[in-house]
């Protein structure tokens, strides 16, 4: 098991637009295999992205609503104008967590490790975790969606460093 270090806000990786996956190789199921290494040893997780782990790769692992998966250059679509706002976390700003407007069903299309299509519909909890990956392949961290007073009150929390890295005091 290969759990590999949560890169925290602030590292540039978290704010790049990652590079589509072109090899279907070892490299690439090592790192889907250590993304989700990654997220099923970190708590409160739904999801892991490769920025998450350092790597701009447009690759990410999702554990929630009782499906677990991976997505390589996922696309999403059909995106439900029924929106959900519940509140929404992320480990590279661990605990803090505000309610973040998202569509409430979603599709995803994108290929597994093997380069085979997948299609993965989802509702709720999983339509979220399934956007909230997809951000972090363009750069996108989840304040990035807030508006009002729920971002101000983020921007606040970031700013006076409310956040902490795991293992550090804070």
């Amino acid at each position: 098991m290969t759990m590999r270090p949560i890169r925290i806000l602030g590292d540039p990786v978290l704010r790049t637009e990652c590079d589509p996956v072109t090899s279907f190789d070892a490299e690439l199921h090592a790192l889907v295999t250590d993304l989700m290494d990654t997220l099923l040893g970190a708590p409160g997780r739904a999801g892991v992205a490769a920025p998450q782990i350092g790597v701009a790769a447009r690759v990410f692992v999702w554990d929630a609503d009782g499906s677990r998966g991976h997505l390589v250059n996922p696309t999403l679509e059909d995106a439900s104008t029924e929106l959900q706002d519940d509140d929404e976390g992320c480990l590279s700003i661990p605990g803090l967590y505000f309610p973040t407007p998202r569509a409430r069903h979603i599709t995803a299309r994108g290929l597994d490790q093997h380069g085979e299509p997948l299609v993965i519909r989802g509702s709720d909890f999983l339509a979220r975790a399934l956007q909230h990956e997809h951000d972090h392949l363009n750069g996108r961290l989840y304040v990035d969606t807030l508006r009002g007073d729920t971002r101000r009150r983020a921007l606040r929390e970031i700013r006076a460093g409310r956040f902490t890295a795991p293992g550090h005091p804070g």
